[in-house]
């Protein structure tokens, strides 16, 4: 979960719900207001429906918006079957391709400003509807193969040498797996071909800007979120 509370925590703000498949880099985003097991449950319900594949394990960090009853009843009964596994505490780079992805995938485009209203996190999810579609069809990711540490002549660690794997898009590392139905690969691949990457990536960044021409909350002013 990326917090889009500005410079203070207080208040209810924008939060980015965000999901890596660990071996094919999919991922997947919403954006909900505020944290209550209501709106983390609407948000998981839309990106399950969205998944091209199923989900066999959830892995979040030790935030108490997944870890409390609500959620465990909640994957009990939507997903059956799934496991359940956590971070060790403190231990943030067990986590660590999500952590990225929030990174490069969130706040590069959105960086560290406070969004707090119902029209900011409507905007922001028709904001991760298009980058659903530049990221995972159009934007290749290499993965790490081998880290090597080369030692120095006195014994210790000099440097480190990384060797990646060819650059490839999501969708095309999703494709080399069983993980997906011939029927929906196919439809996937329609929906690339008929894609413009160019004007989707000017139409990523006109929502960006229309996002932040939003005026904030007022203090003292009630929305309903519903």
């Amino acid at each position: 979960l990326v917090h889009h509370c500005g410079s203070t925590a207080s208040g209810e703000y924008a939060c980015s719900l965000q999901m890596v498949d660990v071996a094919t880099t999919w991922s997947e985003r919403a954006a909900v207001l505020g944290r209550s097991y209501r709106v983390m449950k609407d948000a998981f319900l839309c990106l399950l429906a969205q998944l091209p594949f199923p989900v066999l394990e959830i892995h979040p960090d030790n935030g108490s918006e997944f870890f409390n009853h609500h959620m465990l009843r909640f994957w009990g009964e939507i997903v059956p079957g799934v496991r359940l596994s956590r971070s060790r505490p403190y231990h943030k780079n067990d986590n660590r391709f999500a952590e990225q992805k929030n990174s490069t995938l969130i706040r590069a485009y959105l960086g560290y400003e406070r969004l707090d209203t119902v029209a900011q996190t409507l905007a922001l999810n028709h904001l991760y509807d298009r980058l659903w579609l530049y990221n995972n069809f159009f934007q290749p990711v290499m993965r790490l193969e081998e880290k090597i540490i080369i030692l120095g002549d006195d014994g210790r660690p000099a440097r480190v040498k990384r060797r990646y794997d060819d650059a490839r898009t999501p969708f095309d590392r999703l494709c080399d797996t069983d993980a997906i139905t011939q029927e929906h690969r196919e439809c996937l691949e329609a929906l690339r071909d008929q894609t413009n990457p160019r004007q989707l990536r000017q139409e990523i960044y006109d929502w960006i800007d229309y996002i932040f021409s939003l005026p904030n909350a007022v203090s003292g002013v009630t929305e309903d979120v519903h």
